[in-house]
This record gives structure tokens, C-alpha cells and sequence, in this order.
């Protein structure tokens, strides 16, 4: 099994352990801290965290900042790919393109997924979804990641 998967496997049978491991995912990524993301779930080609709707990531209007929910998109993409990709494969975001398709009034569920035959080297397609307490789309798009063979040693 593929270590990512493992250690959130292992961490979510203890008290807070979601919590827990959003924590050491933002300590590693310390800019993901910024919207206190809680990943929800993880699987092969999946995954799926929470912001929760507080002051610090609201806009002028009183709903979600784009921008942090963007910040949501990236880290569930990034944690659904360190989680999936092929031990012989690499990977790096080339970019994103997003729709802000309606207001983010509530939390905002970002998830992240792929279809398994898509892990090939060049241009990848990661579908990024934002999604409120309503089962509304938010924000709708995709990031584009470079995968590469990793070097031999």
C-alpha cells in the first residue's frame, strides 16, 4: 500500500485522527494551514477535505474566498496524488483552470479525483471540484500536473 494511504489509514482509527492528519499535511505544506482543511477521505484517485466557513477565509461579501477554496482544490489534489500515483512515477502541478460557478455561502467540500488509467507520463488531468453543505457547486475545474518516470539511481 502506498505510504500516504497508509499513514491516513492508520491515524483516522484514533480519537481526532482526521484532524490529526490534515495537521501534519498542513505542516508539511505549511500554506495549507491557512484554511485549516480537515481531509475527510482519502482512497486510491480520491480525495475529498473541508474548510469550514470562518471570517479569515471569507471575501468582502461574507462568502468563501475563491482563493481559499483554490487553496482546498490544490491540497485535496495534492494528497489524492501523493496518494495514487505509481511508486515509478513523479509528478508536479503544471496549473489550474477553475469556474466560480456560485457563491460559497456554507463549508465547502474539495475533492479531488482521477480515473486510475489516467497515471501516464506527460500532461495529466486532475477533475477539482468545490461543493457547499447544499450539494451546490462552488467552483468546478481541473489541474493540470507533469508526470515524469522517476530518475534511476
Amino acid at each position: 500500500m502506498n505510504k500516504v494511504l497508509n499513514i491516513f489509514q492508520k491515524i483516522i482509527k484514533y480519537p481526532f485522527g482526521h484532524k490529526i492528519f490534515s495537521m501534519i499535511v498542513a505542516r508539511k505544506a505549511p500554506y495549507f494551514s491557512t484554511i485549516k482543511p480537515l481531509v475527510t477521505t482519502l482512497k486510491p484517485n480520491y480525495c475529498e477535505c473541508l474548510i469550514k466557513k470562518r471570517k479569515i477565509v471569507e471575501n468582502h461579501i461574507q462568502t468563501m474566498h475563491v482563493i481559499a477554496i483554490c487553496n482546498g482544490l490544490e491540497m485535496a489534489m495534492g494528497i489524492m496524488t501523493e496518494a495514487s500515483i505509481p511508486k515509478h512515477l513523479r509528478w508536479i502541478p503544471k496549473g489550474m483552470n477553475v469556474n466560480y460557478v456560485a457563491k460559497g455561502e456554507t463549508n465547502i467540500r474539495c475533492v479531488a479525483s482521477v480515473e486510475p488509467s489516467q497515471w501516464q507520463i506527460g500532461d495529466m488531468l486532475v477533475s477539482v471540484t468545490a461543493v457547499d453543505d447544499n450539494d451546490v457547486i462552488v467552483v468546478s475545474g481541473e489541474i493540470r500536473l507533469w508526470i515524469t518516470e522517476k530518475p534511476s539511481i
